[in-house]
């Protein structure tokens, strides 16, 4: 039984792998460290893989340890943006997930990262990740409830945003 957990859970890991990059990378925003996250989250996993006592779970169980060590990476490498011109890239890096669900403009992408992280992690699993409202509810163990208040309060946030985005341009 230990060892059909076990190779469960690697077989999971390594069939959604991109998924947990693109997440992620959602959170702190480089390769590198997103990278970094995932292999902590994926030695975890594997370290504690044997207290899974539902293997239908799996898939929150482990969402759950990626966004946890995400947020915990950004809390032990709080980062300074430098606003010296010379220091500045010209073309910042996005994922290819990101921009297809923002039809190329990025503008989207951006407002979602000035959300509250509560919120930022509900949007993210809910449109980026496809995940249900339930199964976000397990992952991040909240109310069924909290987490569709998060949701509809990110989403007015987010129409706020591009709206100011919007009338700026025009």
């Amino acid at each position: 039984m230990r060892q059909d957990i076990y190779d469960l859970t690697v077989a999971y890991i390594l069939e959604n792998q991109e998924k947990f990059y693109r997440l992620a990378y959602s959170y702190v925003q480089d390769r590198d460290s997103a990278l970094d996250v995932v292999q902590n989250s994926i030695c975890q996993a594997l370290e504690k893989c044997w207290g899974l006592r539902n293997p239908a779970a799996i898939k929150t169980w482990f969402y759950r340890i990626v966004v946890n060590e995400a947020l915990q990476y950004l809390r032990r490498h709080k980062k300074e943006i430098s606003t010296e011109p010379s220091e500045m890239r010209e073309e910042p890096y996005q994922e290819e997930g990101f921009l297809k669900a923002d039809t190329g403009s990025g503008e989207v992408y951006e407002q979602i990262q000035k959300l509250p992280p509560e919120m930022k992690t509900v949007v993210i699993l809910r449109f980026y990740e496809e995940l249900s409202l339930q199964e976000i509810s397990d992952i991040t163990k909240t109310n069924l409830s909290t987490v569709k208040s998060r949701l509809y309060a990110a989403l007015k946030k987010l129409e706020k945003g591009l709206e100011e985005i919007n009338y700026e341009k025009a």
